[in-house]
């Protein structure tokens, strides 16, 4: 039995991936924060699928600490993980810093998956070739030149749009550098643009970005329109593909700064430190 771990499960595209992954006959272990909502979709999962072996675990993981519970805890409960898949993300509605000094919404929708699929990598090499992690990226990387090097915390000055739209270039660079560092473990790794998704999604963010999900409601993709390039790839599809940026189940173009193997390298190496410096 294949096992995925699925973060941000608890409604939207994760939702949908958990599910679907566990009508298929997979092991699914999948995360939340909210205890409400998380609840909630673990009594729907297993009614979509009540013979699935599933586990729904609780976890914040915009603090680095709950990164390394939330992995301890898929330890626990399996020795090998199939797919990962980087789901858990949110757009901020202002500046916030967690108790290891991070920006909010940098450490959640990159700092996270970059500590949660180090924690990991032992479990996913022990499944072996065919192994792959997924990355929820997003087509709003576009919407900024590179990354913020001097100031990746925004501490000088701090937008919400540049924050989201640099930790989506983050998911890409961080998946292009880790697929060359696993290129000869045949793990492949990949980013994937969902669309635009109605979900819970823009709770957080600013009156602008509610605003415009309202207005784009009518033009936006369902969940299970947006989790279906995820599955594709967690099912087998594009079986040579690593280090890629997918929309709609095809390799798509993006920018200078998402193509940039400098730039994914550079990231990882503060990204090591950063994590380093959240467990003193």
């Amino acid at each position: 039995m294949k096992t995925a771990v699925v973060t941000g499960a608890s409604s939207g595209i994760g939702l949908v991936v958990a599910c679907e992954l566990a009508r298929a006959g997979w092991r699914v272990i999948a995360q939340g924060r909210d205890p409400g909502r998380t609840e909630a979709a673990l009594q729907h999962i297993r009614a979509t699928a009540p013979a699935a072996e599933v586990d729904m675990l609780l976890a914040d993981l915009s603090v680095m600490a709950n990164v390394e519970q939330f992995a301890a805890q898929v330890r626990a409960l399996t020795g090998r993980v199939d797919v990962l898949i980087n789901n858990a993300g949110f757009f901020p509605a202002s500046r916030i810093e967690t108790a290891d000094g991070f920006e909010q919404c940098f450490a959640t929708n990159h700092l996270a998956p970059f500590l949660l699929t180090n924690l990991l990598l032992p479990l996913i090499k022990a499944a072996g070739p065919g192994a792959q992690i997924i990355n929820t990226a997003s087509s709003a990387h576009t919407f900024i030149k590179d990354m913020k090097w001097d100031d990746l915390q925004q501490r000088q000055i701090f937008s919400a749009n540049d924050a989201y739209t640099q930790s989506k270039l983050a998911n890409i660079l961080h998946a292009r550098e880790l697929a060359r560092r696993l290129a000869g473990d045949g793990i492949r790794v990949n980013a994937v643009h969902p669309g635009v998704v109605q979900t819970n999604f823009d709770s957080h963010g600013t009156l602008v970005v509610k605003l415009m999900y309202f207005l784009g409601r009518p033009f936006s993709l369902t969940p299970e329109q947006g989790a279906d390039t995820v599955l594709w790839l967690a099912m087998g599809g594009a079986p040579d593909a690593t280090g890629e940026y997918f929309v709609r189940r095809k390799i798509a173009k993006t920018t200078p700064a998402a193509k940039s193997a400098e730039g994914a390298a550079r990231l990882w190496r503060l990204s090591e430190a950063l994590v380093a410096g959240a467990k003193l």
